[in-house]
């Protein structure tokens, strides 16, 4: 995105949304506590910007960046005092809208016979502070995976439907971002409910904030805003199309889906596969992978029993277990599995990739293994091979 044509006007359209303050902030949040809502947001805790609980802007990251790298994650200072200016943390929103763990029933032994009991407790009504467009694709890729199909998953879909996203597009990516290359960023694409740009310049501290819902359009309403200018909006869409250029990562220019599907036997798989340690990091802080088992678990007594679902990953040994033992016993077949279905035959399932470029994978890779990299690597590979004589 680039800036208007008439950004030296004095305002802008009052389509163009609001301006506010670090007060508007605030009162956005006290706004969303009223209305009922659970509001969850960035925050710094431990040595990182993690997804909490909210109950003020005042526990907002304000003055707080991040560094990345491969294998690497670091807080660092910002003397501008911007909220939003950090990428993609530890954490996406999946373990709100799709938990780890979730008891899906109980029994219990009594005089009359088994009691069984579903486990349908209320969810929170959410509010989601912070959505990055990458996070906001990713959630829409869950949207289809866990309530798109036959087979709909009834606890996501009551977490979901309660939802309220509030996205701020990305005018600052982190060195292992590379949502330019999936489409999903850093302009926000359609699902949100109010979407903000930040701005810091020498004009002061200011968001500009659009409705993208009837509900958002209310909310918006009730905050000390004015309409926006030309100016802000010009440095904000500035900013964000600033930000597509400055990707500290890059996928290969190429059919991606086609590339997993004609490199299954590249010797680059072995080479991976002697770094990675099939730890499932990867897959725990993706925002779209959604694998899970079942525990049964019991009491002393044996009178009382529970099923809980639980998260799974494609890279532990039960995962494949059938009769005789696993079906992707090295840790070549399971990376290549993930890697493989991430960016290949998730289209076959869902219509769509399931990598929306967060980074995540890269920075809580133990090892730094970059998917960005390996995708890189089978390019050149299938290049080599077409480049050799008969």
């Amino acid at each position: 995105m680039t800036a208007d044509a008439d950004v030296n006007a004095s305002a802008a359209p009052a389509s163009d949304g609001l301006v506010m303050g670090k007060d508007g902030m605030a009162a956005l949040v006290d706004v969303l506590i009223r209305r009922g809502f659970t509001v969850v947001g960035p925050t710094v805790r431990d040595g990182a910007i993690v997804l909490a609980e909210l109950r003020s802007a005042g526990e907002l990251p304000y003055g707080w960046g991040v560094e990345l790298e491969a294998g690497r994650y670091r807080l660092r200072e910002r003397s501008d005092g911007a909220a939003f200016a950090h990428a993609a943390g530890p954490q996406a929103w999946k373990p709100f809208l799709h938990p780890p763990r979730v008891r899906e029933w109980s029994a219990d032994r009594s005089p009359d016979g088994l009691v069984l009991t579903a486990d349908r407790s209320a969810p929170p009504r959410y509010a989601f502070l912070g959505v990055r467009p990458c996070d906001l694709r990713a959630i829409a890729v869950q949207d289809r995976v866990l309530t798109g199909g036959t087979y709909r998953d009834a606890d996501y879909a009551g977490r979901r439907s309660g939802a309220l996203l509030i996205v701020v597009e990305c005018t600052e990516p982190g060195a292992t971002c590379f949502c330019v290359s999936m489409g999903t960023g850093p302009a926000a694409g359609p699902g949100y409910d109010l979407v903000m740009t930040e701005v810091v310049d020498d004009a002061g501290h200011r968001f500009w904030i659009r409705g993208g819902s009837t509900e958002g359009a209310g909310i918006l309403a009730e905050l000390p805003a004015r309409p926006a200018d030309a100016d802000t909006c010009g440095t904000a869409r500035d900013g964000v199309a600033a930000a597509a250029d400055r990707m500290g990562r890059t996928m290969p220019e190429t059919d991606l889906r086609e590339l997993m599907a004609t490199t299954l036997d590249a010797p680059r798989w072995d080479d991976v596969a002697g770094r990675c340690l099939t730890c499932g990091n990867c897959t725990m802080v993706c925002p779209t992978c959604f694998c899970t088992t079942t525990e049964d678990v019991t009491d002393l007594t044996g009178d009382h029993a529970e099923r809980w679902r639980l998260w799974d990953s494609c890279f532990d040994l039960d995962f494949s277990q059938l009769h005789g033992g696993p079906v992707r016993a090295s840790p070549r077949s399971r990376y290549r599995q993930w890697m493989t279905h991430k960016l290949g035959t998730w289209y076959d399932q869902f219509g769509s990739s399931g990598c929306v470029g967060c980074g995540r994978c890269i920075v809580w890779c133990p090892v730094g293994i970059d998917i960005t990299e390996e995708a890189a690597a089978l390019h050149d590979w299938t290049r080599s091979e077409e480049a050799e004589p008969p």
